[in-house]
């Protein structure tokens, strides 16, 4: 199919335009990380970079994210504003160091844009210019979604809270999501469930402190602690449907002072990710009764907790199928390949896609030449990427806008 605004000339234009600033602003952001829900700098460069173009910028007060919104001039009727979409991108980095060796690599000490969020700004930001230039042809309203926060911190929940989704009420939202582990250019998505909700789950397990010699003089939470692990991982196995899986993994476990002491509390933590909100619920209060049961039989007491992470990240079919369309059209798309099954990380565009229809998708940007099965991943203090993919990202933010806008997701 191609496009009724633009055909593959016109996006092939539209990315070559773009790119060298694209290129320069994802630099800027990389150089300089923040981590969390306050990222001012990448707030400022992203807000000059948009200066001069006819959009409505609305600032979230719990965060420095903010949406910049474009309405178009041919909105359909009197009275009509015609369609409304939103695309995010999120802005900001992990506490982490960087060991790429690029000119332009992290001089803030222990944070790095190891996730792709400098190349999501960048490629919003060249989407808005290039579709700000187009306004006179759009139909309808597109909000820009800038939002920090996304690594843990809920930035898109609190962004929702501050009230910017009703900015402009946008009856579709799309995300794009960079991958070094794929070719340049594919772009990778499937319907329904994409990737896991992440709840953290805690539990302190409390017995009577004593000589390590003389252990029946005391309650020691640590083989308690061992147990509990265990029957948390058998439970998995046998009482979650392989169709409909969890994933439990406990990754810490904090006890003792010294060798010959029995501690009086062992504290555990780990990660509870899911695929449906049944799983996760029933999931939720095996971990309570499971913690509490054992130490209760073992003389101990368990206190636990349960930190909400992120929903479950589900794709509307129409929205990934227009992904799935215009995959091939954008200059530089190398097709659509289709996830086998969900990953299990997360990701807080899931709270907009609560909302409102749409869908996210990666974009592969392996260098050519390097295996892209091999290639450092995401989250990884050397991971790098092919910078000419920006322009097929943006010329994607541009396509799926203009046919939204036109077509709707019917």
């Amino acid at each position: 199919m191609t496009s009724t605004l633009a055909t593959q000339t016109d996006w092939t234009a539209i990315g070559a335009a773009e790119l060298a600033d694209v290129i320069a602003l994802r630099r800027a952001i990389h150089a300089e990380p923040e981590v969390g829900l306050h990222c001012p700098l990448t707030t400022a460069k992203a807000k000059a970079a948009l200066a001069g173009l006819p959009l409505e910028i609305h600032d979230s007060t719990s965060t420095t994210g903010f949406v910049a919104v474009l309405r178009g001039a041919r909105a359909g009727g009197a009275g009509s504003n015609g369609r409304t979409v939103l695309l995010r991108g999120d802005m900001d980095a992990l506490p982490m160091s960087e060991d790429t060796g690029l000119p332009f690599a992290s001089t803030i000490p222990g944070k790095m844009h190891a996730c792709g969020h400098d190349a999501h700004t960048a490629m919003l930001v060249g989407a808005a210019k290039a579709l700000s230039a187009r306004r006179d042809e759009l139909s309808g309203t597109i909000v820009f979604m800038f939002q920090p926060g996304e690594e843990g911190h809920h930035g898109a929940r609190h962004m929702i809270a501050d009230g910017l989704l009703d900015v402009a009420r946008p009856e579709a939202a799309f995300a794009l999501h960079i991958l070094p582990n794929a070719p340049a250019g594919m772009f990778v998505g499937r319907e329904g469930a994409m990737l896991a909700s992440t709840d953290t789950v805690l539990a302190t397990i409390r017995g009577k402190g004593g000589h390590a010699a003389m252990p029946h003089e005391a309650i020691d939470p640590i083989p308690v602690a061992c147990a509990i692990v265990t029957a948390l991982q058998q439970h998995v196995a046998r009482r979650v449907p392989v169709a409909d899986p969890a994933v439990l993994t406990m990754t810490q476990i904090h006890a003792g002072s010294s060798h010959n002491i029995i501690p009086e509390e062992v504290q555990l933590m780990g990660t509870l990710r899911t695929l449906s909100e049944p799983t996760r619920t029933a999931m939720r209060e095996a971990f309570h009764q499971i913690a509490q049961g054992i130490a209760a039989a073992h003389g101990c007491v368990a206190e636990t907790t349960i930190d909400e992470g992120y929903p479950v990240t589900v794709n509307d079919a129409r929205a990934t199928r227009l992904l799935r369309e215009l995959s091939s059209e954008v200059p530089g798309g190398a097709g659509w390949t289709a996830m086998p099954a969900p990953m299990m990380g997360g990701e807080d565009f899931s709270y907009v896609l609560r909302e409102v229809p749409g869908a996210m998708a990666f974009v592969g940007v392996a260098a050519p030449g390097s295996d892209w099965r091999t290639n450092p991943p995401l989250h990884n203090t050397r991971m790098t990427i092919e910078e000419n993919v920006l322009a097929t990202g943006v010329a994607m933010h541009c396509a799926v806008a203009e046919r939204f806008l036109e077509r709707g997701l019917d």
